[in-house]
């Protein structure tokens, strides 16, 4: 057996740093990632299908506020799970209810639609109890409940499935001279789920292939056969591979506990507050959340209005977005990423991301605010102003999220192993969660307020103001980054 601290040389240090003997390890929780992802990209697709199209683009960041309480009572539920099973049986019981829910929806709740949402009469009726735009939002989320429910339930699983349960299972299970090495290729392997997923979603969706009904069915059943696939593997690592130590052994990826009762969700925000490393780690999480919600929702706004409401035809160029995003994260962290992670300074590759959203955002919103500029200036090149807002708008988004799985996600979890394990797992779920989700309530929270002060139900014109905004905190997340750079050990950063 090879030793785990041996350098690797040529293209293998380049592109494949793991040892033989480790892929009993690494390939099993790379599918488990991989399987979680593909659900997340399925959700995220279709619920912005229903949403956009059904309710409408300027409903979300209502949907979005709705969200955080959710959330909080999801790190609720979670703490109480915590205090009384393994950290297996959690698993097993946070993903259980997911893939309940998206099969009744796919066989029981859609095909009801009709019967169990409001009709456009009884909407059209409730409208005159207010003149106000953004009422209006409220009443066609309630009337659409059943889209609105998915809606939320897709976006915690991001959250709760992606951010806490598999980062939180691969910093307890991975050693600290694994965890460069494979951190990278996690994010490498569990973003081939896009390069898949995303074609699956676009060939289900396509008018061509087959009726919405029944791709909404297709795609249900995806989820909760993924979810199944991600259930089994977990079980098999936890009865063959972390019972040797050659693999897993607590002593050397955990530090002692100290015999203590099990912190409440206020001891767990307490631990945040008093922790300016958890703090600073909070900033970044929000701010991502912020900058990348502000940007998607005006994207999705255009895309509307480019595809005229067609569900099947918006859905599958969502699919395709999966599959560019995907295709442009492996190569990014094959060739890049990893490597960025293994060989430069914390701070640089945390500092990537923002620098390099904050760059693509600023093109973005010059194109929404002066979409006649950009038609003039790309005159040839696409079919109006609207096609250009789309299509630009499709490349902030993909480079964006990819930079995201890259590097923002490994660099925020470097930073957690340098914390105590209190910090790691307490701290790390009231982060995560509810610190994720803060961060898209308040992209949203800031684009409901400038649609309720300017009384439009356009989102294009309230660009410009989000656009400051934009601006504003991205600035603030790289203060973020240098600062949280100063005060975390780098001696406790693993190099391999």
């Amino acid at each position: 057996m090879q030793h785990a601290n041996e350098d690797f040389k040529g293209l293998r240090a380049l592109l494949w740093p793991i040892h033989n003997y480790e892929l009993k390890k690494f390939i099993p929780t790379a599918i488990i990632m991989f399987c979680i992802l593909f659900n997340y990209t399925v959700m995220r697709d279709t619920k912005d299908a229903f949403v956009v199209n059904s309710i409408g683009a300027a409903s979300i960041p209502f949907l979005k506020l709705l969200i955080t309480p959710c959330a909080i009572l999801f790190v609720l539920i979670y703490a109480e799970l915590v205090s009384k099973f393994s950290h297996e049986k959690v698993f097993y019981l946070i993903i259980t209810p997911f893939l309940i829910f998206f099969g009744f929806f796919g066989f029981v709740l859609y095909p009801m639609v009709d019967i169990i949402h409001m009709s456009p009469e009884t909407v059209k009726s409730l409208y005159a109890y207010s003149s106000m735009k953004w009422v209006h939002q409220l009443i066609d989320i309630m009337a659409h409940w059943s889209y609105s429910l998915f809606y939320i339930l897709s976006e915690i699983w991001g959250s709760a499935m992606i951010a806490l349960m598999f980062w939180q299972y691969a910093n307890r299970i991975t050693r600290r001279t694994e965890a460069k090495r494979f951190y990278g290729l996690f994010q490498t392997f569990g973003n081939a789920a896009l390069m898949l997923s995303g074609p699956t979603v676009a060939f289900c969706s396509m008018p061509a292939n087959f009726a919405w009904g029944t791709s909404v069915k297709l795609l249900c059943a995806s989820i909760v056969v993924m979810g199944i696939i991600a259930m089994l593997v977990f079980r098999w690592m936890h009865t063959t591979v972390l019972t040797d130590k050659k693999y897993y052994d607590p002593s050397e990826t955990q530090q002692k506990k100290e015999k203590k009762k099990k912190p409440s969700l206020m001891d767990s925000m307490r631990i945040v507050f008093h922790s300016k490393e958890l703090g600073y780690i909070a900033i970044l999480m929000i701010s991502y959340g912020i900058t990348v919600n502000i940007v998607e929702l005006q994207w999705k706004d255009q895309m509307k209005i480019y595809f005229q409401g067609n569900l099947g035809a918006y859905n599958a160029f969502m699919g395709w977005q999966s599959f560019y995003i995907g295709l442009v994260t492996v190569v990014f962290s094959w060739f890049i990423g990893t490597n960025i992670l293994r060989r430069a300074p914390w701070r640089v590759a945390a500092l990537i991301t923002p620098v390099l959203l904050l760059s693509l955002g600023g093109i973005f919103f010059g194109c929404i605010v002066s979409q006649d500029f950009m038609a003039s200036l790309l005159k040839g090149f696409i079919e109006s102003p609207v096609a250009g807002a789309v299509f630009v708008g499709l490349a902030t988004v993909v480079i964006s999220k990819s930079i995201k799985y890259a590097l923002f996600d490994p660099t925020k979890d470097l930073a957690y192993m340098t914390l105590d394990e209190t910090a790691q797992t307490t701290g790390k779920a009231a982060v995560d969660v509810i610190g994720g989700r803060a961060g898209k309530a308040g992209g949203a929270l800031v684009q409901a307020t400038f649609l309720i002060i300017c009384g439009t139900k356009v989102l294009a014109d309230i660009a410009p103001y989000t656009g400051v905004v934009f601006l504003i905190i991205c600035v603030a997340w790289i203060w973020a980054v240098v600062g949280l750079s100063r005060r975390i050990n780098p001696a406790h950063i693993p190099h391999k």
